[in-house]
């Protein structure tokens, strides 16, 4: 790219092309080893070792800047279609602030390139994954879900599915994809092919008032202003808010849903409380969902420094 923004993915990559040389050379040494512990595996009828693995070419291979896109995507550009669907960012986890501007930009060059306007950009957004923690903590993952989110304000005919509820801790390839399929199909219909009546859309935090005492009340977007409005799971009481002082310090809070469908975040331990955030883990347990069955989309009311700032 000729954008200056990403000049240090490029800088990276030549960093790492220029280790290739000595990579090749410790993989010929692992491979003599490995040649004689078979030939000795073999003389005394035992299971071989399992053989080294070959380093990826780098000129051939997926990671190199630039070979996704040219063998997979430019061959079908040209071609009709109404609109695109993405499921990534598992791999730009640790560069999640960066993926605020990567992402958008990756938006754009795929409208620029086809020549059709600003056409449905529709993604899922990263699914709980790895171990749950018991305390809260900073997490990559979450910062990588609210780069998606942010994609929804910066540019137009986009669509976000929140799939927070559908991962597994131990497999990054989570096994329910019927659901995923769903919450897509319900942003194409509604959106892309004018079925209006279809929920489409997850609630979003929308804004956060102090009530003059210890609590937070936070309103959200699309969701029905009302108690009914919401469906927790599992239990009556929202689950998945936690909430901080000026200190950062975050803790678990209570919370509860107000008759206008607004919900109030407190804890007993914190006089207070400056900030909130839902959902925000590698594997949240979180129960908040709209009465039509779609989650709340994970947020933080803060903007304090974020653990994958300045990396590249």
């Amino acid at each position: 790219s000729s954008d200056d923004r990403f000049k240090p993915l490029i800088e990276r990559w030549i960093k790492t092309e220029s280790t290739m040389p000595e990579a090749l050379k410790a993989y010929e040494r692992r491979l003599d080893v490995w040649k004689q512990a078979s030939e000795k595996a073999k003389a005394e009828k035992k299971s071989p070792p399992r053989r080294p693995r070959h380093p990826e070419s780098l000129l051939t291979g997926n990671s190199r800047p630039g070979n996704i896109y040219c063998g997979v995507l430019a061959p079908t550009i040209g071609y009709g279609m109404k609109g695109a669907i993405w499921y990534q960012g598992e791999s730009n986890a640790s560069r999640a602030v960066q993926y605020r501007e990567l992402f958008p930009f990756m938006i754009d060059s795929w409208r620029d390139e086809w020549g059709l306007g600003d056409f449905p950009f529709y993604w899922v957004q990263l699914a709980d994954f790895k171990d749950e923690k018991p305390e809260p903590a900073e997490s990559e993952w979450a910062e990588l879900r609210e780069a998606q989110t942010m994609t929804l304000k910066k540019l137009n005919n986009t669509g976000e599915a929140v799939i927070i509820d559908l991962g597994e801790g131990k497999d990054i390839h989570p096994k329910n994809k019927i659901d995923v399929a769903k919450r897509l199909a319900r942003l194409a219909l509604a959106e892309t092919y004018s079925m209006p009546e279809i929920a489409y859309r997850s609630p979003l935090y929308q804004s956060m008032q102090h009530n003059g005492d210890n609590r937070l009340i936070l309103t959200f977007a699309h969701v029905e202003p009302k108690a009914s409005g919401w469906r927790p799971f599992d239990v009556r009481e929202p689950v998945g808010f936690t909430i901080a002082d000026s200190s950062k310090t975050f803790v678990h809070a209570q919370a509860r849903i107000l008759a206008d469908g607004r919900i109030e975040v407190w804890s007993d331990t914190v006089a207070d409380p400056v900030a909130v955030r839902y959902a925000w883990a590698d594997n949240p347990v979180c129960n908040m969902y709209s009465s039509a069955g779609l989650p709340l989309t994970p947020f933080r009311t803060d903007d304090f420094p974020s653990i994958t700032a300045g990396r590249n």
